[in-house]
């Protein structure tokens, strides 16, 4: 049981890129008979969240915090650069007050990906950086999306209610955060390995359910939007594609930024929450804002597997150049 459990999890990372948006898909497809089951998803995400932070200590945290200039420039790129080159996309395209472009910018402003952790360690990038940022960022979330939101659009643009949105943030996100941390200082680290075999498997498929989920929720408001699509996907391709170069050329205000730290910023900066951010787009906003974020799970990925292809490419002439 054990190793199957690991191995079905080693497997479904591979095939991410493939299982996500297969799962959204899936999910379009099934929307009549998933619907019902659309309130499940807070507790789904709720779990996914507690899981990701079985892996972080409280010692990581305080380790992030000891380069704070990183720390900064990183969610200065996540959350400053990113929304408003999302917003100046959305206004060109599709105006200010379009629905497509609140949903480019909550793509741009929700947490950075638990996921970009999986890619900067497969790239050769700061694992426990990047975990300890991930973490913080997640917690700080009940602060930057509301806040960052109501500045770009605010309360009375759209019908949404910033004080449900933090609490659902806070149920959401930050207990099941300081709940896995917690359990981590409590095991002294063990509790991640420990429960991998069970906990890492559900979560892969939980995060596809939540995915599929989802997808149900906006099929039947986005079945009657297909010309727009020729539309929107372009400009949803186009910020992913923004968001990873600005990670990497971002790393350069470090002045003679290391490869690792380019890796780590580009993920960071390229890879989002997507998860949670379809869960706020289909509870707080409309259909048609949700529509980027959906589209947003099926590019990340992709574009992820080729950023890694690059960074590979990069090393292996770098190992033949020394030889």
């Amino acid at each position: 049981m054990r190793s199957f459990g690991l191995a079905f999890a080693s497997w479904f990372e591979k095939y991410t890129f493939l299982l996500i948006p297969g799962s959204l898909v899936l999910g379009w497809l099934l929307s009549d008979y998933l619907l019902d089951y659309v309130e499940w998803i807070p507790y789904l995400f709720g779990y996914i969240t507690l899981i990701m932070a079985l892996g972080c200590g409280v010692r990581h945290l305080f380790g992030v915090l000891k380069r704070p200039y990183v720390v900064i420039l990183t969610l200065l790129l996540a959350h400053a650069a990113a929304p408003l080159l999302a917003y100046g996309l959305g206004v060109t395209v599709f105006g200010p007050g379009s629905d497509y472009t609140i949903g480019l910018l909550l793509f741009a402003i929700i947490p950075l990906g638990i996921s970009s952790v999986m890619w900067v360690g497969s790239s050769g990038g700061s694992i426990p950086f990047i975990l300890a940022v991930v973490v913080l960022d997640t917690i700080l979330s009940p602060i930057v999306v509301p806040a960052l939101m109501g500045m770009f659009i605010g309360d009375a643009s759209v019908t949404w209610n910033s004080g449900e949105l933090i609490l659902d943030l806070l149920t959401m996100v930050v207990l099941p955060t300081l709940i896995g941390v917690m359990l981590y200082e409590i095991s002294k680290g063990r509790v991640k390995t420990w429960s991998a075999p069970v906990t890492q498997p559900i979560s892969k498929l939980f995060f596809m359910l939540v995915v599929m989920l989802n997808a149900a929720a906006i099929a039947p408001h986005a079945a009657g939007v297909g010309r727009e699509m020729l539309v929107v996907v372009p400009v949803v391709i186009t910020l992913i594609v923004i968001c990873y170069v600005l990670g990497y050329f971002g790393s350069y205000a470090m002045l003679k930024p290391t490869k690792e730290l380019q890796i780590t910023l580009t993920y960071a900066s390229g890879m989002r929450n997507i998860s949670l951010g379809m869960v706020l787009a289909t509870s707080y906003f409309s259909p048609q804002a949700s529509i980027p974020v959906v589209l947003g799970i099926m590019f990340q990925q992709p574009a992820a597997t080729i950023i890694h292809a690059l960074f590979h490419r990069r090393r292996t002439q770098a190992l033949m150049h020394t030889e």
